[in-house]
């Protein structure tokens, strides 16, 4: 007999929605993955086109090319013995999200401030 399927807890799902936010943005901390990505937002390129303007050894630049991959930024199909690498920009919505919710969040914040500012300033003026 099978066992039933687990179903993910909220706690769960919610973790590994936190990891992926994490990911996304530790893959766009560093400049050399943030130049990769903009390079690969023109076309698909080999590694070693991808490596080539950038003064490290291969493994390192490697290592880079992993990080982009493991949070789901770039996709890499190997040929032979070249692999090349394409953006996957649906996977910029993880950001996108985030970056949307925190907005909206300062948005009301700074609302409620400027409507307290406002209740303020027209108090002090019927004084």
């Amino acid at each position: 007999m099978k066992a039933p399927a687990e179903i993910p807890s909220s706690r769960h799902s919610a973790a590994a929605q936190q990891a992926a936010i994490d990911g996304v943005f530790r893959a766009l901390s560093d400049p050399t993955r943030r130049d990769v990505l903009e390079r690969l937002s023109a076309r698909p390129a080999s590694m070693s086109d991808l490596a080539a303007p950038y003064r490290m050894a291969l493994p390192s630049f490697l290592e880079h090319m992993k990080v982009l991959e493991g949070c789901g930024l770039v996709r890499s199909e190997k040929k032979g013995r070249v692999r090349t690498y394409a953006l996957a920009p649906e996977n910029f919505k993880v950001a996108e999200d985030w970056l949307g919710k925190q907005r909206k969040l300062w948005e009301r914040r700074l609302d409620r401030l400027d409507a307290y500012l406002l209740e303020l300033k027209s108090k002090g003026d019927a004084k």
